[in-house]
């Protein structure tokens, strides 16, 4: 008797802390527009080759790598120059220039505790800082994303760790450390919710390897909610919205996951891309177009706010390293000659580059109309300007307000 009574007072309170959030941002009424802030951070071979290739060794793929097989004051010089040129103030007034309202941006678990054994060299902490800085400077929301876990939740470059397999959701450490990651992430940045209105407590973890990762997702997502909504450690909650990723699994898959009345502030980040298969490389260009348009039928509806937190106007893997440093382009291999579809947009025809805009607008509309907004991978890039939101609006094929399309009914 006595629990149900309490269960019924736990509702309540939950029930009446739902209609009392208040983001900063009014997510669900206004659109997100943003860009990622990625390879800042999280080194990512294919956004800085550069960085990669000075090297010399090409056994070098990823961030612990980097730090595995040079020495010590070699690697932290070279991220360092990295850290301090990649992305600036004056990004941050580019982007704010752009119409745009949300930046995301990765960072690793590294940044905030290196475990034994672990090669990661840190030093990021201030930049990220000075990013939410810059972001308050410029009416900027800034995205706290942890893109990379203990063990790596999927396995990828841009998890820190390329390895075969995830080994983050196997292993209760890894995510006990993750756990107390996200509880510092929430503490440090508690005091601003008008700058910081969201963290997404886990990039893309890979949902596809099954029930034992689900499961640990599932669990983590709970638990983050927790980290996030009491970032003090008292009852005093936060209004800072818990960002989730679909873990790639469908939509479907997470109706009624977190939703009111017994949970409040939640949104979910889903990823689109169209070159990460054989078939996808193989579309036309009107294929593209249409597959972008059709995606707002499986948007719409959905019970949390939605966000697109990573999509493109690139529609091959012809960039550099995309698939990993030393790895092939599918599209190369499968399709074409990658040749005036990748590298610098001063190459591009001027045929591409109204494909471009085109790709970019049908997306946008979609986005826009069947979800809760969009942030495009990436601002900036070395050498895969297809990419770049930086090299869009140099080139024209991204608007410098991104509500002015040449395109409007691209999607009927």
């Amino acid at each position: 008797m006595h629990r149900l009574l309490a269960l019924a007072f736990v509702g309540f309170s939950f029930a009446k802390c739902a209609f009392s959030f208040t983001p900063g941002f009014p997510y669900g009424s206004q659109k997100v527009r943003g860009v990622n802030l990625g390879g800042w951070l999280v080194l990512e071979p294919w956004i800085t080759p550069s960085v990669f290739d000075n090297t010399g060794n090409n056994a070098i793929i990823d961030e612990w790598t980097f730090g595995q097989y040079q020495d010590y004051n070699t690697a932290l010089s070279a991220l360092q120059n990295h850290w301090n040129t990649w992305i600036t103030e004056s990004d941050f007034v580019a982007i704010a220039n752009a119409g745009l309202n949300h930046v995301r941006i990765p960072i690793g678990y590294w940044a905030f505790e290196v475990g034994p054994g672990e090669p990661y060299i840190q030093g990021q902490l201030p930049y990220l800082r000075n990013a939410v800085q810059w972001a308050g400077n410029h009416g900027l929301k800034v995205i706290i994303d942890l893109h990379g876990a203990p063990g790596s939740q999927n396995g990828f470059d841009n998890s820190g760790h390329k390895i075969p397999y995830p080994t983050w959701h196997s292993n209760q450490t890894n995510i006990a450390r993750t756990d107390n990651i996200i509880k510092t992430i929430a503490s440090m940045f508690a005091g601003q919710p008008n700058v910081v209105p969201i963290i997404a407590p886990l990039n893309e973890p890979a949902g596809y390897d099954g029930d034992a990762v689900l499961d640990a997702v599932r669990q983590y997502w709970l638990d983050s909610w927790g980290n996030i909504r009491y970032p003090l450690g008292t009852s005093q909650q936060s209004n800072t919205v818990e960002l989730i990723h679909d873990a790639f699994q469908p939509l479907s898959y997470w109706a009624g996951w977190e939703t009111p009345p017994n949970f409040n502030g939640v949104a979910m980040d889903t990823h689109i891309y169209q070159m990460f298969s054989d078939a996808e490389n193989a579309m036309s260009n009107q294929q593209h177009i249409s597959a972008a348009c059709q995606y707002q039928s499986t948007l719409a509806g959905f019970d949390l706010w939605l966000l697109v937190g990573e999509w493109t106007p690139a529609m091959t893997d012809c960039a550099k390293y995309l698939n990993g440093r030393g790895e092939p382009s599918r599209y190369a291999t499968t399709v074409g000659s990658c040749n005036g579809l990748t590298g610098s947009g001063s190459t591009f025809s001027s045929s591409y580059k109204t494909f471009l805009r085109q790709i970019w607008e049908a997306q946008v509309i979609s986005y826009e109309k069947a979800a809760d907004g969009w942030l495009q991978w990436t601002w900036k890039t070395e050498d895969a300007d297809e990419w770049s939101y930086q090299a869009g609006l140099n080139y024209g094929w991204i608007p410098q307000n991104p509500t002015n399309y040449m395109y409007p009914t691209i999607c009927g």
